[in-house]
């Protein structure tokens, strides 16, 4: 029989030249100093070293270790011994550590988060947490077993294909063994079958077969095959079908299912991504509040055990590998080998229904032959090894819609932030129409889009680039609009529903934090915005009044802002009737402020409060901008003849005195937003997006990296510039 041991205790950890410390498993050496925005967590090798007895096994069995994962290369020895070699911090390896036991043992696993050309990530807008993060297992078989070695496999693969018309599904399960027969049984039918250089396979018919039916009934199956050794392995696997449409989009079992949900980075506050089975559960838990069906799991292989909560919960899965942002002609082959071991890993995942091949890859970049070539190779191996899944991608919004990169994976999707980083909200509308008709026979989708926002920042007035709760909810009410007005969109994705490190970030009054969250990092905060989509998308009847940490207010009449999915809302003011509301997601009231005032909505059964008050002067705790940009037009000695911060970024730049006055502080501004934000600023196609938009504009979207005295040195010097001369 297969024993499975938790082999997490007993640890020590050290970083070169520092003593030994004892920890527990998962353990990440970046916890702190990847989240505290000093854009300088170490990244080097470290060792891991564990002593044990040798293990009580019968005689031929085999010690089997499971890492499910190291980030991000790992080196295994056992007794001075070197028994594997790993590159990829996400996902499952093992080692086989039989011929080198001792009676007394010392492991040591080198692993290594350290800057190189060839292991995949190396440039993204998220921190690069190194340690052995996730569980590791000690696996004694007999000497028949199942496949342990291959790219982490389960030794187990279920293809079940579905006849809808007839209620009928075709179950096919191979197993990979140094032995035979195999005893397999689904549904209580059990078929023994012969071992033929190493696979056996049996097909089973399911009558009347139970959908897995996404959030409305998640049903799973279970494969179970054994060896005559005892040695037994199982696999839950879901019966469903899945298609894409360019008109309806998304499609399980037959019916359009348009997919609604979010992003989600696998770290916490104070923990970075050593996460515990408690804390994958919380995350589902909030998935399931928010009202989605789908997740985009990026950017990289998530623990197994998470998607195993969505086979449960019925959340329909995107994965990806950590193929981001930049490409590196070295790292080509580790592509292919990510690729291989999450498919190889996670197939029998029915929540699973697509390959993601990678994210903004032409971020810095234009897309090389080399790189192309990358990408139809992904895209064979992902149709190789499973012709059931479409291939995607999530392409930056700077690259062209007529690029042949697009053609490459079955379907496609777009991260737009027009309204946060760049123009305006409405682009987005215009982009997926403009797409639309002109690809009408593409399956188009919105991979990621967000806005930061601070909760401790609030605005009356709220604008772009304010970090304000309120300008959060402001975008996210009309990406709502854009995506309920347009069915075709296969797959939506809130970037992001938790906030994550991001260490190379310094802005909107958080060091080391990408803000554009739903729920704060250590998940006991959900902002405002995250009720808008529980309104959209929940079947719970809840209410939630927005602007419970804007509490003082200046102004003489308040917006008081309600979200909830019942038709109609109820406020009291001060537990008075003030008015009542019928309407759908969103709801708006104008309340007076004379003083300190309960508020209160009622919807149904459900009811919320907050308290507001009138106040005589901002709370400056509530202001990101301590300061407001001087309104350099208004001056009676601005000279509309030279340059100024009003002009565009396209006619600054035409000029070569001006243009490099601009771009010391382009500099700046992209710095604050880390390496990601540097290597993109090179991109042609984003540099003809915003030749189009003010100074003006920018500068108020980059808020603290431009400080009010820049903005007075910058605008002074342009003055001193005329348009279609010399410096004066």
């Amino acid at each position: 029989m297969r024993i499975v041991t938790n082999f997490n205790e007993g640890w020590h950890f050290a970083k070169p030249g520092e003593p030994e410390v004892p920890v527990t498993l998962p353990h990440t050496w970046n916890a702190i100093d990847g989240q505290d925005g000093g854009n300088d967590y170490w990244r080097g090798t470290a060792v891991y070293t564990k002593r044990f007895a040798r293990p009580d096994m019968e005689p031929g069995y085999r010690a089997i270790l499971e890492f499910q994962a190291a980030a991000m290369t790992a080196d295994v020895s056992l007794n001075g011994q070197h028994l594997a070699h790993h590159e990829g911090g996400y996902s499952t390896f093992r080692a086989d550590l039989t011929d080198a036991l001792e009676e007394d043992n010392v492991l040591t696993v080198s692993v290594d988060n350290a800057e190189n050309d060839r292991v995949y990530p190396q440039k993204a807008d998220f921190t690069f947490y190194g340690g052995l993060y996730r569980d590791v297992n000690l696996i004694l078989v007999p000497a028949e077993h199942f496949e342990l070695l291959k790219d982490g496999t389960p030794g187990i693969q279920v293809n079940p294909t579905v006849d809808l018309d007839s209620k009928i599904a075709s179950v096919k399960v191979e197993t990979w063994q140094n032995g035979g027969p195999v005893s397999i049984t689904v549904d209580g039918q059990t078929q023994t079958v012969v071992s033929a250089d190493g696979r056996a396979e049996a097909l089973f018919l399911l009558e009347n077969v139970r959908l897995w039916d996404g959030v409305e009934d998640p049903y799973l199956y279970t494969a179970t095959a054994s060896l005559a050794s005892g040695d037994q392995i199982s696999a839950r696997f879901g019966c469903r079908t899945i298609a894409v449409d360019p008109e309806q989009g998304f499609l399980l079992n037959g019916r359009p299912y348009p997919l609604r949900g979010v992003s989600r980075h696998q770290d916490r506050w104070g923990k970075g991504n050593a996460l515990s089975l408690e804390d994958h559960q919380e995350d589902m838990a909030v998935i399931r509040e928010i009202g989605a069906n789908t997740v985009r799991l990026a950017h990289y292989q998530h623990a197994q055990c998470f998607y195993d909560l969505c086979d449960e919960n019925g959340i329909l899965a995107w994965a990806e590998i950590p193929y981001i942002t930049q490409h590196m002609p070295n790292g080509r082959q580790n592509t292919l080998d990510q690729m291989r071991e999450l498919i190889t890993q996670c197939y029998n995942h029915p929540s699973i229904v697509c390959w993601g091949l990678s994210n903004e890859i032409t971020a810095s970049g234009a897309a090389t032959e080399d790189l192309m070539e990358n990408h139809r190779l992904l895209n064979d191996l992902c149709h190789q090894m499973d012709p059931t899944r479409p291939t995607t991608m999530a392409h930056v919004f700077m690259l062209e819609t007529d690029s042949p990169l697009i053609d490459i994976p079955d379907i496609g999707s777009y991260n737009l932030y027009f309204g946060w980083y760049l123009g305006e909200l409405t682009q987005n509308d215009s982009f997926f129409d403009e797409f639309h008709a002109r690809f009408p026979h593409r399956v188009i989708g919105f991979s990621e889009y967000g806005a930061d926002a601070n909760p401790q920042f609030h605005s009356a007035n709220p604008e772009r680039g304010d970090y304000t709760e309120e300008y959060q909810c402001l975008y996210h009410e009309h990406i709502l609009n854009v995506i309920q007005a347009r069915p075709y969109l296969w797959a939506t994705h809130v970037w992001n529903l938790f906030d994550f490190a991001a260490d190379g970030r310094d802005e909107g009054g958080k060091k080391g934090i990408n803000q554009k969250g739903l729920v704060s990092m250590d998940r006991t905060l959900k902002k405002d915005a995250f009720y808008l989509y529980k309104a959209a998308w929940s079947k719970e009847p809840f209410v939630h009044l927005c602007g419970r940490r804007y509490a003082d207010r200046t102004e003489e009449t308040a917006e008081i802002k309600v979200y909830s999915n019942q038709p109609e809302v109820t406020l009291l003011v001060d537990g008075r009737f003030f008015a009542v509301q019928q309407g759908q997601t969103i709801f708006r009231f104008q309340v007076p402020l004379t003083g300190e005032h309960t508020i209160e909505a009622v919807a149904g059964e459900s009811t919320d409060t907050i308290t507001v008050r009138k106040v005589s002067e901002p709370n400056q705790d509530y202001l990101f901008r301590k300061t407001e940009v001087v309104n350099w037009f208004d001056r009676q000695d601005y000279n509309p003849n030279c340059y100024s911060i009003k002009d565009t970024m396209g006619t600054v730049m035409h000029n070569p005195a001006s243009a490099a006055i601009l771009g010391k502080m382009m500099a700046r501004m992209t710095a604050s937003r880390g390496d990601v934000a540097k290597s993109a600023s090179g991109n042609a196609n984003l540099q003809r997006m915003m030749a189009g938009l003010s100074l003006e504009s920018l500068i108020k979207q980059a808020g603290d990296a431009v400080p009010a005295e820049m903005v007075q040195q910058l605008n002074a010097a342009l003055q001193r510039i005329p348009k279609g001369g010399e410096q004066a």
